[in-house]
């Protein structure tokens, strides 16, 4: 590997061992084994080398949770997919915790927050087409159907860094989702 490979690497560890706010460019030298000077050169600055090293990780375990989900026995039963896949992905999160606690903290750094907020879209539309079938190309069901999506999987990813314990399971989400529907069929208009 190369320097900029190297440092990658070490700020990866940096993120999951200290966290975002934590980490200092010696942090990185030092599990890198590369001179601070090379952050700059590479990179511009420690918060870049971080946002990438995080953004490579995350695209890294999307690829994991889309293999696990598509090596899942397959369900016609629609409900029943849904708690499946749901349960694949609170396992993931539990397995990758120490990306998810580097998430979660780089979310409060503006620099970061605008990385994140430019791959929001594409995300969006992974995550339909990974659970809902959607064609990658539909932007509707991107911005709609993904943002559902996006929205249980960071409130699956937080309620497991709290207490992994009683993050719900998929069952209890797809029970979750029957009786919204059912309250929602029954109310009056």
């Amino acid at each position: 590997m190369g320097n900029r490979e190297d440092l990658l690497v070490g700020a990866r560890q940096c993120l999951f061992d200290k966290g975002y706010a934590r980490t200092t460019v010696r942090d990185i030298a030092t599990a890198s084994g590369v001179s601070m000077a090379a952050i700059g050169y590479h990179f511009g600055s420690k918060e870049a080398l971080l946002t990438a090293a995080l953004a490579e990780a995350t695209e890294e375990w999307g690829g994991r949770l889309e293999q696990t989900v598509a090596a899942a026995e397959p369900n016609p039963d629609p409900v029943r997919r849904f708690a499946s896949h749901w349960d694949a992905v609170r396992e993931s999160v539990t397995a990758d915790r120490g990306l998810w606690a580097a998430t979660f903290d780089a979310i409060s750094h503006p620099e970061t927050r605008t990385q994140l907020a430019k791959r929001t879209e594409d995300a969006r539309r992974g995550l339909a087409r990974l659970f809902g079938g959607a064609d990658e190309d539909d932007t509707e069901a991107g911005r709609t159907v993904g943002a559902l999506y996006q929205a249980l999987l960071i409130g699956i990813a937080a309620q497991s860094l709290i207490d992994g314990e009683t993050a719900p399971t998929g069952t209890e989400l797809a029970e979750g989702l029957r009786q919204i529907i059912n309250v929602s069929a029954t109310a009056p208009e």
